[in-house]
């Protein structure tokens, strides 16, 4: 997996490079959206189907099944298919992200067990020996697509240390292996380069590592509180190498309370996009403190952003409010369950009860890992600049 310099998560900006931010020809009426589908429609509107049923709201039944219909024979979901109804072939680009994401959305919405096996057994299958798994089958594993594995595992209850490649290896010991040093790279979990392999830090394969080793997903749920930042050792452990990333975030966050990325050429700017993710990640890990600085931080400077970059980005803030303890339908003066569900078919039912964050005290599983797990429905997490965006451009870089 490639260092990509994207700016924030979940939105067409990022694909300037690849397509019209408007789509072709009109676009199915189930589908989240407006603008083109191709490289995020089924992880956008796992999105949003999740982000949904989190805070009380019934998805359309149509949006269910469009998500529904997109899955090909052989369990995969592929970014996009225009035409469902055509069977996919040696051509469809199946991947990782889409196919874990849509098995969150699907579990979450409670009927569609037979899809979701379906899924699961896909992806068990395309699993790469060392444990872990990259964008589309074949490709390095990498921190971002193996995370968000391991939040579909955990969505339908199964353990990430026992799910095994034929070598024996899990997915934790994947993350083990995607960690990076205390020194010079502080811990982060890495990005591979496109053009060396060499792995650089990366704050969003950080958040989606730090979630990947605590065994939890997008859907918040707070950890036990942590007394002080954690210190950073040997990442031989997917626990320890959790804990690292989270010093990691910690530290990129304390100055300004966001983080920064840049496009090429173009001077440093505020990451909304990864911010969200980090408040996720660091509120999985009790780090409650820098995960409320930071969400009041989102509140205050996310409305443009979540605008312009659609349902995957008002799903991403829905987590990260929950996360920080703040009021999704009050998030810095906006209502962001109802900026969500205007971005599709209106809802089959919604609450007015706002779900917060979920506190767990820390348990130990003892499955060899060392790794404290908390079993949530929930997705990994796949974004940087803007969700299904980034995965647009992991994967360019992932096919260099």
């Amino acid at each position: 997996m490639a260092v990509v310099a994207l700016g924030t998560a979940a939105a067409p900006a990022a694909f300037a490079d690849d397509a019209s931010p408007s789509p072709k020809g009109p676009l199915p009426s189930g589908l989240y959206g407006k603008k083109d589908p191709q490289f995020d429609g089924v992880f956008r509107q796992s999105y949003a189907l999740l982000a949904q049923k989190t805070v009380g709201v019934t998805p359309a039944v149509k949006a269910v099944d469009w998500l529904t219909g997109q899955q090909c024979a052989s369990g995969g979901f592929a970014a996009y298919r225009a035409d469902a109804s055509e069977p996919c072939n040696s051509k469809t680009q199946v991947d990782s992200n889409s196919t874990a994401a849509a098995i969150q959305a699907l579990h979450a919405v409670g009927n569609e067990s037979s899809a979701v096996k379906k899924s699961l057994d896909w992806l068990k299958s395309v699993q790469n020996q060392d444990g872990g798994w990259g964008y589309n089958p074949g490709l390095p594993s990498d921190a971002n697509s193996t995370g968000i594995v391991v939040g579909a595992l955990a969505a339908v209850g199964e353990k990430p240390a026992s799910v095994k490649s034929q070598k024996g290896k899990s997915p934790l010991d994947a993350l083990t292996k995607l960690a990076m040093d205390c020194g010079k790279d502080g811990g982060a979990f890495g990005l591979a380069d496109a053009k060396s392999g060499k792995l650089a830090p990366n704050a969003d394969a950080t958040a989606a590592g730090v979630l990947g080793g605590l065994g939890q997903g997008l859907v918040p749920v707070k950890g036990k509180k942590a007394d002080a930042a954690p210190k950073c050792a040997k990442p031989d452990t997917a626990g320890q190498a959790a804990a690292n990333g989270t010093g990691y975030l910690l530290k990129s966050l304390a100055k300004t309370g966001h983080l920064t990325s840049a496009m090429p050429g173009a001077k440093d700017q505020p990451d909304v996009g990864n911010t969200a993710d980090a408040v996720v990640a660091l509120a999985a890990a009790g780090q409650q403190e820098q995960a409320e600085k930071s969400g009041e931080w989102l509140s205050e400077n996310s409305a443009a952003w979540a605008k312009e970059n659609g349902p995957a980005a008002y799903a991403q803030l829905v987590f990260a409010s929950l996360a920080a303890g703040m009021d999704a339908r009050d998030f810095g003066g906006a209502d962001l369950v109802k900026q969500l569900n205007a971005q599709g078919p209106t809802p089959k039912a919604v609450s007015e009860v706002t779900v917060g964050a979920e506190e767990k005290d820390e348990k130990k599983d003892d499955d060899g890992s060392g790794v404290s797990v908390w079993w949530i429905v929930g997705v990994g997490l796949v974004a940087g600049a803007g969700i299904g965006f980034l995965l647009s451009g992991r994967k360019k870089k992932n096919q260099l």
